[in-house]
């Protein structure tokens, strides 16, 4: 007989055999290419193109990283807490912390103006890949193709922009196998409408966080003006009172971050031997930086919040992606899955020739990029980690790209998106001097650790000081906090940053030519053969496996279907659903200390609330980091819940799929309209959701 182990291999090596259709609810489809006959088939549900529309025209994204999605014809958004939190920050004051207490505008006049948040419709997508494709020849060696490259998508975003008004990116699809057009409409204007306390918001806080069951009531309100009016919206989500039911289908659309699914094993290796460790090793550092700094005062823990949050949750994601990463069993089945693709391949004439060489040119690829990675890691970024020197960065780049041609521009410094970079280049949100310092010169005293203290660049950066004392000059003699000082030296261009007396401009000046070299090494002799290597294996993915595959997360509008459903853990069963009533237990169960200590408004109304109305559920549709706030809606295309998390089984899906645990979290609708009405007494909101 078999061993258990060796049934498991030979399960993960027939694995990519299977079709598609058959992998559970695997995928995150591109809304023009949307696999209908796929979902008819399991599900018995086709959506028409009008309902598919409607539904990408209702969702929105965040540009400070997250989902969301109108859910009434007056401007209203809801996205997650942890989305608004950036927003929340910005607007906080040490004697108003919106981020803790949470804010409600009873009224459209009361509604705050958030700093510098811009929100994110897509209205159209066009293919331009073979536009794209045209400005590379054949034979072109990769540092002219890069450059090429770089030129055609310029070019195209602001002939885009210039045309239609619209935001336009060129987004890279199956990395490298297709160039999409994506084009949004932007909006500025965005005002605060309500937000619960963090400690409902964020209820278990990092124990709970990637864990189920969970109590979270995880969710902000926000509403879009336009011509200082709150915007007129024809497409937004009807709300479900009833919510998902048990085993119901359920759509998420939202903007999944970044998957690594059709990496090839040499870059999956890469990933977990050298290139995820080193991150955790970053955010380790940092969050142990930050949490020292929180606890030396209140105020401290309130500059330092919604930072320190980001960076545990990234620590976890990364930690539990890694452990996939790490799993033979996984890991194994990605083994199989390249070798029965290269099999096909190299079996075919006419693809091996085309595209055999391929998986060999990324290992290649990842064996240069070792000899430099260490310094451009650094210097672009981990070593200046200062709000303040990225604006001195991006003032002393965007002086010299702006004397050069649009079309050979670094793409950030590009025509078409001008005014989403000033955006935040001119922000009012607070800099903290105190928490500048003590972060750039923990990363000051990181550079010197990796590169050395007699490498040429850290002497320079250092100039005979300490990091401490070297840092505390920087920030200290810098007027870069001033958002006047900020546009005076974008208005000067080159001639005014070369005057400049400021300690970070001379600085990011100083770095900078460096810096830009080690990325054009990176453009040019790593992401720019892998882009062509991908392009290669996707091309032969689809010869092989048709057409019904999906690009890996982009950031990028897609949308999953699911159905709600538990699932077992250690012999337990777990429901799919928890109760608003099994908070109070939760919390007993925690002797009700942070982060299990419920707010005031949840305790004093404990009573209205009705203990049996569903309060956070699971589905198996496909997510990873971005979809957060993510709408959820039923086949009528109604609302009834938004992604807040992943079960920890999920975080391996950065890498490869599986819906046997994995589970994507949701706040059920029901308990959104039970929270407003009886906790929040937020009866107007509540009215308004799906009018």
């Amino acid at each position: 007989m078999r061993s258990t182990r060796t049934m498991t291999l030979l399960w993960l090596a027939l694995w990519s055999l299977i079709p598609l259709a058959a992998r559970g609810d695997e995928g995150m489809w591109l809304y023009n290419q949307f696999p209908k006959q796929l979902l008819k088939q399991k599900y018995g549900f086709e959506p028409s193109d009008a309902w598919l529309d409607h539904l990408r025209l209702a969702s929105v994204r965040f540009n400070s990283g997250g989902s969301g999605s109108f859910v009434s014809s007056r401007g209203l958004v809801m996205t997650n807490h942890h989305v608004g939190a950036d927003a929340l920050q910005k607007m906080s004051t040490a004697d108003r912390d919106l981020l803790k207490t949470g804010f409600h505008a009873r009224a459209l006049a009361e509604e705050q103006k958030c700093v510098d948040l811009e929100l994110n419709v897509l209205v159209k997508i066009e293919d331009v890949t073979a536009q794209v494709n045209a400005a590379v020849k054949p034979g072109q060696p990769p540092a002219e193709a890069q450059l090429a490259r770089r030129a055609v998508i310029n070019t195209i975003e602001k002939e885009q922009f210039d045309k239609t008004g619209l935001r336009s990116d060129v987004v890279t699809l199956y990395q490298g196998g297709q160039y999409q057009l994506y084009q949004f409409k932007k909006y500025t204007d965005v005002r605060l409408v309500f937000a619960p306390e963090h400690s409902i918001a964020f209820f278990g806080g990092d124990p709970d966080n990637f864990e189920y069951p969970r109590y979270d009531l995880d969710i902000c309100f926000f509403r879009i003006y336009e011509n200082n009016q709150p915007a007129k919206i024809e497409h937004y989500l009807k709300w479900s009172q009833a919510g998902a039911a048990d085993g119901e289908l359920i759509f998420v659309s939202g903007h999944p971050g970044r998957t690594n699914r059709m990496n090839t094993v040499a870059h999956l290796e890469y990933l977990r031997d050298i290139m995820v460790p080193q991150q955790l090793d970053v955010l380790r550092r940092r969050e142990v930086l930050l949490s020292n700094y929180s606890s030396r005062s209140l105020e401290n823990e309130r500059r330092a919040g919604d930072e320190l949050f980001g960076i545990q949750n990234s620590r976890k994601a990364r930690l539990g992606g890694l452990g996939g990463l790490q799993d033979p069993e996984v890991f194994a089945r990605k083994q199989a899955e390249e070798s029965e693709l290269r099999s096909k391949v190299e079996s075919n004439p006419m693809l091996k020739e085309k595209y055999a060489g391929a998986w060999d040119e990324i290992a290649a690829t990842l064996q240069k990029v070792k000899s430099f990675r260490t310094e451009f890691n650094m210097l672009q970024g981990s070593a200046f980690n200062s709000d303040l020197f990225f604006i001195a960065r991006t003032l002393v780049r965007m002086a010299d790209e702006d004397a050069k041609p649009n079309a050979q521009r670094l793409p950030e410094f590009g025509q078409a998106g001008r005014a989403s970079l000033e955006q935040q280049l001119y922000s009012e949100a607070p800099i903290y001097t105190d928490l500048e310092i003590v972060k750039l010169a923990d990363s000051l005293g990181m550079l010197m650790e990796q590169l050395g203290g007699n490498h040429e660049l850290v002497k320079q950066v250092l100039e005979g000081k300490s990091p401490r004392v070297r840092a505390a000059e920087l920030i200290g003699g810098s007027k870069l906090a001033d958002v006047a000082e900020r546009k005076k030296l974008a208005g000067g261009g080159q001639a005014a940053i070369a005057a400049s007396k400021d300690p970070l401009i001379k600085l990011a000046k100083a770095v900078d030519p460096r810096s830009r070299e080690l990325r054009t090494m990176f453009e040019q002799q790593i992401e720019e053969p892998q882009r062509q290597a991908y392009a290669k294996i996707a091309a032969a993915r689809f010869a092989v496996l048709g057409s019904t595959t999906y690009p890996d997360a982009t950031f990028t509008l897609r949308l999953a279907f699911g159905a709600v459903k538990g699932y077992e853990d250690e012999g337990r069963k777990i429901e799919p659903w928890t109760t608003m009533g099994g908070t109070f237990g939760h919390a007993e169960a925690h002797g009700s200390k942070d982060p299990f200590e419920l707010p005031p408004s949840w305790l004093k109304n404990r009573d209205k609330i009705s203990a049996n109305t569903p309060f956070n559920f699971v589905s198996t549709a496909d997510i990873i980091g971005g979809n957060s706030g993510s709408p959820v809606v039923n086949k009528a295309g109604e609302l009834v819940g938004i992604i807040f998390d992943g079960n920890i089984q999920s975080l391996v899906l950065d890498y490869a799929f599986s819906d046997v645990q994995a589970r994507a979290v949701s706040v059920h609708s029901a308990s959104i309209q039970e929270a407003l009405r009886k906790i929040y007494s937020a009866t107007a909101l509540a009215d308004e959701l799906g009018k």
